[in-house]
């Protein structure tokens, strides 16, 4: 925030006054309507904005709620009113919907029409108390960044806004509009939305947050009614944004939207039809999951977090789900906790082998053997320490299901991060691969190493055979198939796990490792697209591998194995253990 304020030097005689200008105020325009869901989050994250909310003023309306909308605002506003500039709280208490509506979530134009009224009252009201910047905002908004307000008022644009991540590829500014008004799809769309290009960028649209200055003469223009553009130029709908942003075209104003930073997050909004918050549920949820994915927790104030349900857990109609998980690696386990909290999904932690607390000696002593000519078809090394303890640490889950009689497990590592939708389209891949029958293991996450096209499971939607893959990111595996994987004593002749797989389900290129293993007939498939990704890729910033980072094996040399004791030939237990989202206008409603 420093370096926002401006400083002004003047010498008087042999003297230097410094004097530093107030930072510009800004009206904060929200429109609430049964955003119960969202709120105690995106009120979290204005409040934690860094601009001095003495500059700042809030001007809230709410109207029409069939939920708790207007006490979670009162709550909040009760605490914090008296820590802004002003604070302008009107709503109406009478619940439902509008007569004329036929759901909540359904746009005619009377809502429109209500939305625009409100909208160019919180125009005009800024002009009123003389505010540098008017800042409109949806309460589906969650700006992660800080440093947002600061970051677009030091662009000294006259209307701007922060690029917004949604869970598909909507976002909130369009690259190209038709000449009737609407929505126009452009490649410089997914460069700006991708970062493939990365500054601050004209469009034709911008909505859902956006920066206007009030100090630039022209934006006296600027309006959300029809009846105050010039006469003659406009023959389009009846629809707020669409409406602003030809005032701004009719006024010589550019609009921009900034990509430098992610400054946070948006909601796509709901088709009518869809309720709330049922499907709005499922998609904060997805929203929340990608929070904590890039800031390892969300922010929720103390006196907001009693309006956020608890999710109710359970395990996705399988018989257990373990997460393999190093005890030092507590940021991610903590991570990954958040993640089950939000989707709803019961987890033992199953503390994994620890490649750093093994030894050549250790590994001898457990009756490990490496498959003889094993070396990593990229690096051409030995295995490491880590990916044996990897190795250990999934066939100790195999162990125990069969100990147990534990019939599905999904198993899970520690570094994922959950697709969109995840709880119901892990639901459709179960429900498929029950109704068809006939595999050992799913995944839910891998390396896809084949270019060629996978075979669908016939009468399957979600689901192809599973070819040569890479990582265990995330599997369903049955009873049998753990079975099958034990009987093949891959202690004896070890090889990564993410290689054993393919091997076992005998769709692997190396014939010469294949020929060491006998029966090769796990039936593997995988869901399609993929219900998990890793968190960070090689050669990303934070990421971190317990596997190839970590001591190789030494290959004992002839001799030396007569000269260590013999071990048991298995380990025994050792008690550790892109839909996307259309973006056509009437996809992008959310306010009243």
């Amino acid at each position: 925030m420093l370096a926002l304020l401006l400083t002004t030097t003047i010498v008087s005689g042999d003297n230097q006054i410094e004097l530093t200008e107030q930072l510009p105020t800004v009206m904060v325009a929200v429109l609430v309507r049964n955003k119960a869901h969202t709120l105690p989050y995106f009120f979290s994250y204005l409040e934690d904005l860094d601009y001095p909310k003495d500059r700042m003023s809030l001007w809230i309306r709410s109207d029409h709620n069939e939920d708790r909308s207007i006490e979670i605002t009162k709550a909040w506003l009760k605490r914090t009113s008296s820590l802004y500039h002003s604070v302008d709280f009107k709503y109406r208490s009478e619940r439902g919907k509008r007569e004329s509506e036929k759901t909540s979530t359904h746009w005619n134009e009377e809502r429109f029409s209500d939305v625009i009224r409100l909208k160019q009252d919180a125009l005009q009201a800024a002009r009123m108390m003389w505010a540098d910047y008017i800042f409109f905002i949806d309460a589906d908004v969650f700006l992660t960044n800080s440093n947002t307000l600061g970051k677009l008022i030091e662009r000294k644009l006259p209307i701007v806004a922060p690029m917004l991540v949604s869970d598909g590829l909507y976002s909130n500014f369009w690259c190209g509009m038709t000449s009737d008004y609407y929505y126009q799809r452009t490649d410089d769309y997914k460069k700006i939305l991708n970062y493939d290009q990365i500054g601050q960028w004209p469009v034709p649209m911008v909505h859902t947050a956006v920066l206007v200055s009030l100090n630039i003469a022209q934006t006296r223009q600027l309006t959300f009614e029809r009846k105050n553009l010039p006469v003659g130029r406009y023959d389009g709908p009846v629809d707020d944004i669409i409406i602003f942003a030809m005032s701004a075209n009719y006024s010589g104003i550019p609009m921009y939207v900034c990509n430098e930073l992610l400054y946070g997050y948006i909601m796509v909004p709901l088709e009518a039809g869809e309720t709330v918050p049922g499907k709005d549920l499922e998609q904060l949820t997805n929203v929340l999951s990608y929070i904590v994915n890039e800031y390892g927790a969300l922010s929720l104030k103390q006196d907001l977090s009693r309006f956020v349900a608890d999710v109710p857990k359970d395990k996705l109609s399988l018989s257990h789900i373990y997460m393999i998980n190093l005890e030092r690696r507590t940021e991610r386990r903590t991570k990954m906790l958040k993640h089950f909290d939000l989707l709803g999904l019961d987890v033992e932690h199953f503390p994994a082998v620890d490649g750093k607390q093994l030894s050549d000696k250790k590994v001898y002593d457990m009756g490990i053997r490496f498959l003889p000519g094993y070396a990593d078809p990229f690096h051409k090394r030995p295995m490491t320490m880590g990916e044996i303890g990897c190795f250990l640490s999934h066939y100790n889950i195999w162990e125990r299901m069969v100990r147990l009689n534990q019939q599905e497990v999904l198993v899970l590592e520690d570094d994922i991060r959950f697709e969109p939708f995840f709880r119901r389209r892990a639901y459709g891949v179960l429900a498929d691969a029950r109704r068809i029958g006939g595999w050992d293991l799913i995944y839910f996450g891998r390396k896809r190493l084949q270019e060629e096209d996978e075979k669908w499971i016939d009468g399957s939607e979600y689901l192809v055979k599973a070819g040569y893959s890479y990582w265990t990111l995330g599997y369903v595996i049955t009873l049998e198939g753990a079975k099958k994987l034990l009987r093949e004593q891959p202690l004896s002749k070890l090889l990564p796990v993410d290689e054993y797989l393919p091997i076992m389900f005998d769709n692997h290129p190396n014939e010469s490792w294949t020929s060491h293993f006998r029966d090769r007939t796990l039936s593997a498939w995988s869901a399609a697209p993929l219900l998990l990704y890793p968190t960070h890729y090689t050669g990303d910033e934070g990421y971190i591998s317990d596997t190839e980072d970590s001591l190789r094996i030494q290959e004992p040399k002839k001799g030396d194995k007569e000269q260590l004791p013999n071990a048991p030939a298995l380990l025994s237990e050792s008690g550790i253990g892109q839909g996307e989202h259309d973006l056509e206008t009437k996809n992008r409603r959310s306010e009243l």
